[in-house]
């Protein structure tokens, strides 16, 4: 009986339905001036990073593409050097002309018809507004089209000044 009494003597918690809080805080939030805590160092907000920039717009005026800086020069420039490099060396060997020589016989209207091709080809992507970046994935990039159109520039001039030191054709 003893045992007994000692839990009817304990007292009884009473649990309170709707407690009051005294200050709920988000962490993000530097306290407020009436706060109580308003005494303690303030801890610094999470800021969230900026947006990245939007793309920047690929203009399509017909001076800013064909600019000496603009997508389109040295492209076109380099996309006709591969082909008259491959052109010249597949005609050299199974004609055995030069490349001077080609370019007397009749070349003169393939490249001018080309080149025409060629840029026009080129140009029309630019103009509607697809950057050259936008279709580069691989292998095929932007920057190795250019880094092979540069190497068929050099290609063709050093073609062209050995077969004019040798005197004939260079195969």
């Amino acid at each position: 009986m003893a045992a007994s009494s000692i839990f009817m003597a304990a007292p009884i918690t009473v649990f309170n339905r709707n407690p009051t809080f005294s200050v709920i805080r988000c962490m993000a939030q530097a306290p407020q001036s009436g706060d109580a805590e308003g005494s303690k160092p303030a801890t610094t907000p999470m800021t969230t990073p900026p947006p990245p920039p939007p793309a920047p717009k690929v203009s399509m005026k017909f001076s800013d593409v064909l600019a000496f800086s603009g997508p389109a020069p040295e492209r076109i420039n380099g996309r006709l050097a591969m082909i008259g490099f491959v052109s010249a060396m597949a005609v050299e060997v199974s004609s055995g002309q030069d490349v001077l020589t080609q370019i007397g016989n009749g070349g003169v209207g393939l490249f001018v018809g080309t080149s025409v091709l060629l840029s026009l080809a080129s140009l029309v992507p630019l103009f509607k507004g697809v950057s050259v970046q936008s279709k580069s994935n691989g292998l095929m990039t932007s920057d190795a089209e250019m880094w092979n159109g540069r190497f068929a520039m050099l290609g063709l001039v050093a073609l062209a000044l050995t077969e004019y030191v040798k005197g004939s054709a260079l195969v």
